[in-house]
């Protein structure tokens, strides 16, 4: 069995191959993808709800938004009502 780092380099290698990437890119690539997809539910709705204020959305629209976006994460979550959502970001 090969050990973990060596199988990753090995992944990275691979892919920076099939798709003519850089190795760095990868890395950087695999490195942010784990990022988020380890966010725990209420971690996504409060980074998320944030960036959306920043595009100058208001809340009404930002809430929808995060209900719809919330089900198409990895994380298996009971669908969130508008009601959550708010609880959420405002406690």
């Amino acid at each position: 069995m090969l050990p973990i780092e060596t199988g990753r380099e090995l992944w990275i290698d691979a892919i920076a191959q099939t798709y003519s990437l850089n190795p760095d890119l990868v890395r950087r690539l695999e490195e942010e993808f784990r990022a988020l997809s380890s966010q725990t539910l209420e971690e996504f709705v409060t980074r998320r709800h944030g960036e959306l204020q920043k595009h100058g959305l208001r809340n009404e629209a930002i809430y929808r938004q995060l209900q719809a976006e919330s089900e198409l994460r990895r994380y298996r979550s009971p669908a969130l009502s508008l009601r959550q959502v708010r609880r959420i970001i405002y406690g």
